[in-house]
């Protein structure tokens, strides 16, 4: 690899190189990931394993009521896999009149969670271990207790006072009305015996049956109106990932209802300014990512939608005379306004995986906000999203809230490809970060020649739905200063801010195995074998 080997930049972390590598937001699933690895299972085992995991170690940002996108490569084939669920049949427009926007909290923020059923889809067409071996260090960690981590503790206080009053959230996530501290030991007895239910029955047991049962009962105790047969009715689609190449590397991502675009909207206007003659810590470099950036959100919030009823065509985002004249209209001395606030904080994590035969897994689980909508299934630990936040109700727009229809969705693992051979897996979380810090962590890998590590740990900056544009501490007050010059609003974040994001990313090596590396912006890791 032409890469450099240095390491310039604040981290925690050193980089992984093996065979087989499994890295994630929280080394307890991470190691649960290479468990199955070690167990004879392959990518796909390990990324379940370790996402399985997840939904007891890191509940802030996942549970068993999540949504799933995952991409994976394998025997020269690429495969994306659409994990998320759809709204109730009984939502419409009319329900949520007089509202502004969507609601982010209760029922009615709830679509169908997918996560699930995506398990069983992946591990049906390739994984190789028993399905319920997959679920042996979550069902130990729930029943048994975790350790809750520095970065986790506060992500759960921040979110506390937002769902205190939620159905079943104090009762699971903060009994006796306190709120976990860190190195506190956790257990979530209801959520071990989900888990098992649904490991036995391959993931039915949440679609059909006395569980779900207890779900729809819940919310319709709730003023909900999700059905058994919504729950019944869910299932995962396999589609083809929508790609577009960048300098080197094509970049492969999760085609609408995801924001996938996004990214290739923004590397698309990118690819006609020559950024490598720029040093990384300039304002111009900055400036130019920014704007891309700012046009790519236009252009996605426009018009994404479920790709059943969205009538935009996904290769008009990608074609080269658009995307040239895009470029043209980013003014180099002046910062434009943003014209399409991006989504709000999310909560999601990622996983990717990549084993000896040659298989990559980039596999995303969301609950879209902090503990998604709050409401949690008394005695059952189902944690339940809130992704209906992401309909509008504006009754023009192909994203307009309907039943049996996908939101809008904020996640987007990705695949990297060089010479037609898929090289990579990256995902970075955190709504509309996600395709912010993969933008800047592919510039870093193609224009100024970072080693995966180091493109992870090099300062981001971060667009937020107010148009502000926030810069790591690392960038400084100067930097900041010759960036208003031009127009932008900027606010210089605090040491430890934890809004930019946490990456993952897996890169293939010339002598085989990978290069595996994980953000020390969360409490995450990169194990190999």
């Amino acid at each position: 690899m032409d890469w450099s080997w240095e390491f310039p930049y604040d981290a925690q972390r050193a980089p992984v190189m093996a065979d087989g590598v499994v890295c994630t937001s929280q080394p307890l699933a991470a190691r649960a990931g290479l468990a199955a690895m070690e167990s004879g299972g392959n990518a796909a085992d390990a990324a379940l394993a370790a996402a399985i995991t997840l939904t007891v170690v890191e509940p802030v940002m996942n549970g068993l009521g999540s949504d799933v996108l995952a991409l994976i490569s394998t025997n020269g084939r690429t495969y994306a896999l659409n994990g998320s669920g759809r709204a109730p049949a009984a939502w419409n427009r009319a329900r949520f009149a007089g509202q502004d926007k969507m609601p982010t909290q209760g029922w009615d923020s709830v679509t169908v969670p997918g996560a699930v059923a995506a398990w069983a889809e992946l591990s049906d067409r390739f994984g190789q271990l028993p399905f319920e071996q997959l679920f042996v260090d979550a069902k130990r960690y729930a029943r048994e207790g975790f350790i809750i981590s520095p970065v986790i503790a506060r992500q759960w206080a921040n979110q506390v006072p937002r769902l205190i009053d939620q159905p079943g959230f104090a009762e699971a996530f903060v009994p006796d009305g306190l709120v976990p501290g860190v190195g506190e030991r956790f257990r979530l007895p209801g959520l071990a015996d989900s888990l098992a239910r649904i490991a036995e029955t391959r993931g039915q047991a949440l679609y059909h049956g006395p569980l779900a049962e207890t779900l729809v009962a819940h919310a319709q105790a709730h003023g909900g109106v999700m059905s058994v047969e919504d729950l019944a009715s869910h299932q995962s689609d396999w589609t083809d990932p929508v790609s577009l190449c960048y300098r080197t590397i094509t970049i492969s991502e999760m085609p609408p209802n995801a924001q996938g675009l996004a990214v290739l909207v923004a590397l698309g206007i990118l690819q006609h300014f020559d950024l490598s003659s720029l040093p990384f810590m300039s304002v111009r470099r900055v400036h130019l990512q920014v704007e891309a950036m700012k046009i790519a959100f236009r252009e996605v919030y426009a018009s994404v939608a479920d790709a059943d009823v969205m009538t935009r065509q996904v290769d008009e985002f990608t074609s080269p005379a658009y995307l040239q004249a895009l470029a043209g209209s980013i003014d180099p001395g002046h910062a434009s306004p943003l014209q399409r606030p991006p989504s709000t904080s999310g909560g999601t994590v990622y996983v990717a995986a990549a084993d000896r035969e040659g298989m990559i897994v980039s596999f995303i689980q969301s609950n879209y906000q902090g503990f998604g909508s709050g409401i949690v299934v008394p005695g059952t630990g189902v944690s339940l999203h809130n992704r209906g936040a992401g309909f509008s109700l504006d009754p023009a727009h192909d994203n307009c809230v309907a039943g049996g229809k996908r939101p809008f969705h904020t996640i987007l693992p990705a695949l990297l490809s060089r010479g037609g051979t898929v090289i990579g897996a990256l995902g970075v979380v955190g709504a509309n970060m996600q395709p912010q810090g993969q933008v800047q962590i592919i510039s870093g890998l193609e224009d100024y020649g970072y080693n995966p590590q180091t493109a992870i740990d090099a300062p981001r900056w971060r667009i937020f739905e107010n148009g502000t544009v926030t810069l790591e501490h690392t960038f400084g007050e100067t930097f900041a200063q010759e960036l208003m010059a031009l127009g932008h609003k900027v606010e210089l974040r605090p040491r430890g801010d934890t809004e930019f994001g946490g990456a993952q990313l897996i890169h293939a090596l010339d002598d085989g195995g990978y290069f595996g590396a994980s953000d020390s912006r969360r409490d995450g890791a990169a194990y190999g074998y």
